[in-house]
């Protein structure tokens, strides 16, 4: 009864793998488009907004047990407009129906299904379902839309009305200044759920969240907090030892099922992952540890042979899946472990957590791991620590190049520019930290290649990139998270066009995103699709808010160009969410890092003279969290103005006051004590 339907769906068009994945379905798929919505309205018939992403396990199950069920795609097709949605292509359409299904079930997730009057507004949905239960909800819903329409257009007025009202955020008038109290509120409570045992959070499953840590790390190290700059430094060395890191290839998986990092959910994000190198390069720049380094340099490793597209933007994701089974491609049986390593087969077995039953009970496979310590395996095998690193070196190329015969998982090969530009400020932090100048021309092409090619007429962006063509109109996400990339890229190597191009970007933004009634910013510009909701984008999640990103742009771009009117929008941002954000951290930790910027400063460091690669070089040295840093022999930005010499000088401003310029990096750090 599935998975034999030969003739293509209207998917068949499409760019997304997601949908393409759907185009045989016996189910009559559409696109989100004018198409599929003006044909629900025409023929009176509720749309079903499915919606889910290409390395989503749960979505494959669905579809393999209701989607290509031919019995269940005929009831689909006789009583609604099916409509499939990529949710990373259209994050604004999977805004509006998560937050009803949340309304109506108190909790969502991947796949999400909604029932839709003709006009789009919801009236039914859920998650994952079973295919009898599927079954008898689409015949029930859409009996009650044939016999009692008025109670389902009475349900759709009220969750409509509920999402609309929803994130309403009211103006505050900040009236006294941040203190390193309003940090405290936050940490303290937030301290009781770091898992003491194996990092992260006392609970699973265990997500990175890489933007946590972040903050966690510069609070950290800034008020010199041993509470809580020690369970990050032992998160990150968890997180890199665990099953959640790819031992062999690089890269972290979305999350891990148990507490201990152990079992990963095996789909592997660039979202996640770019996140990670930014987390990981700065935290090796704060404490030097060579672990953290490694797993920057193996991390991007992984990206440049998997993810890298032949124009230099980076795919989305690779699924959990291959040959239909979870984590297939990447877990060892003893025996074939064995065999593919020889005499040092019990070392390694003992390094990576390899057991004859398997490490993994309910497969009876070994998921790569570090359980033990290193000088625990040095003592018992009677080897120096450069022996036991070239081994593990030989037994990795050995195993990589077994693996890499076997059947891949899926790739999501998708461009989408929020994520590109995170990887590229990925790049950027990790070249300027390690001085590595590949990693540095690599986000310089990278970034290019978006403003040559992802740019529209009228100076916005579009969200993705794919077979030469870009279609979709970008979010805000899309803007904050390239304004973000270019600062960081200006950073690297002062070209003020960089600068200039976040700065039109930030303009385009205020023009096209504002929300007159409010202090955040929406996130659909008002030149793209109208929705039945406008929604903002607020709380800091697995990757940061959009409205977070752009506060801090703003304060950036604000001080670089002495913009006040960007520095008060990001600082009126910032007060209609602080009261929030000590009843829930975690949830608010990009917010957080800008009222740790707030109560810190923020010191402008200007560099002049010959010498300023050399300068710059020996500054990326120290860890400064709360720093922007410009320079050049001309320049027009206000705090480079009458500072040009031949001769190097380093100046630190705070506040609109600047210090004596000192001409040693040295001697700059004192004022930074």
């Amino acid at each position: 009864m599935s998975n034999s339907h030969s003739e293509p769906n209207n998917l068949i068009r499409a760019s997304s793998p997601y949908l393409l994945q759907h185009a045989h379905n016996p189910v009559n798929w559409y696109e989100w488009g004018t198409e599929a919505l003006e044909k629900a309205k025409a023929e009176n018939k509720l749309i079903l907004v499915s919606i889910g992403y290409s390395a989503c396990h749960w979505c494959h199950v669905m579809e393999r047990e209701s989607f290509e069920n031919f019995e269940v795609a005929e009831v689909m097709n006789k009583h609604y407009i099916c409509i499939k949605v990529d949710r990373e292509e259209r994050p604004d359409i999977d805004q509006i129906y998560m937050y009803a299904i949340q309304l109506m079930t108190g909790s969502g997730g991947w796949p999400l299904n909604c029932i839709c009057l003709p006009d789009q507004r919801p009236i039914y949905g859920g998650t994952y379902f079973r295919k009898n239960d599927w079954i008898n909800i689409l015949e029930n819903v859409a009996e009650l839309w044939a016999n009692e329409p008025e109670k389902a257009i009475q349900y759709a007025e009220r969750l409509t009305s509920g999402i609309r009202d929803s994130e309403k955020i009211i103006p505050v008038v900040k009236t006294e200044d941040y203190t390193l109290e309003h940090l405290s509120e936050i940490v303290e409570p937030w301290k009781r759920h770091f898992d003491i045992s194996f990092g992260g959070y006392n609970r699973a499953p265990k997500f990175p969240l890489p933007n946590n840590w972040v903050f966690l790390l510069r609070y950290g190290f800034l008020k010199d907090d041993e509470s809580v700059f020690t369970p990050v430094c032992q998160t990150l060395e968890e997180m890199s030892r665990g099953g959640i890191y790819d031992q062999i290839g690089g890269g972290f998986a979305r999350y891990s099922v148990d507490d201990k990092w152990h079992v990963p959910h095996f789909e592997k994000m660039l979202y996640d992952n770019a996140q990670l190198i930014s987390l990981y390069a700065e935290a090796y720049q704060c404490t030097k540890f060579d672990s953290f380094k490694q797993t920057v340099v193996e991390t991007i490793d992984w990206v440049f042979k998997e993810m890298t597209s032949p124009n230099g933007l980076y795919y989305s994701a690779l699924d959990a899946d291959s040959e239909g089974i979870e984590g297939k491609f990447y877990v060892w049986d003893k025996n074939e472990f064995d065999q593919i390593l020889g005499e040092d087969s019990a070392l390694i077995g003992e390094y990576y957590n390899v057991t004859e039953d398997g490490n993994w009970e309910e497969e009876q496979t070994n998921i790569l791991r570090k359980t033990l310590n290193d000088d625990d395996l040095i003592s018992k095998y009677n080897i120096n620590l450069e022996t036991l690193f070239d081994k593990v070196k030989v037994a990795k190329t050995k195993l990589m190049e077994v693996r890499s015969k076997r059947i891949r998982p899926g790739l999501d090969d998708k461009c989408l520019t929020a994520w590109n530009a995170m990887m590229i400020k990925a790049l950027v932090d990790a070249g300027s930290v390690l001085n590595h100048n590949v990693y540095l021309e690599k986000a310089s092409a990278s970034a290019s290649f978006i403003l040559s090619n992802l740019k529209t007429e009228n100076g916005g962006l579009y969200r993705n990139y794919k077979n030469g063509k870009a279609s979709i109109t970008g979010f805000l996400d899309d803007y904050a998270f390239t304004i973000e990339a270019l600062i960081a890229l200006y950073e690297s190597d002062f070209n003020e066009d960089w600068l200039k191009e976040a700065k039109d970007l930030a303009d385009y933004v205020l023009t096209n995103f504002i929300d007159e009634d409010a202090p955040m910013f929406f996130y659909t510009s008002a030149e793209g699709e109208e929705l039945i909701a406008r929604k903002h984008e607020i709380m800091d999640n697995v990757i940061p808010a959009s409205n977070s990103v752009m506060a801090q742009n703003l304060k950036k771009l604000g001080l670089f160009y002495d913009l006040e009117h960007y520095t008060e929008k990001a600082s009126e941002m910032l007060a209609s969410v602080q009261s929030k954000i000590q009843n829930y951290g975690s949830a608010y930790s990009n917010w957080s890092i800008q009222l740790l910027n707030e109560v810190y400063g923020i010191n402008e460091i200007a560099i002049t003279g010959l010498e300023i690669d050399l300068i710059k070089l020996e500054l990326s040295n120290h860890y400064i969290p709360n720093k922007i840093t410009l320079g050049g022999t001309k320049s027009n930005l206000p705090l480079l103005k009458g500072k040009q010499s031949n001769e190097t000088k380093v100046y630190i401003c705070r506040n609109k006051v600047c210090q004596l310029p000192v001409k040693t990096v040295e001697e700059a750090l004192e004022y930074l004590q």
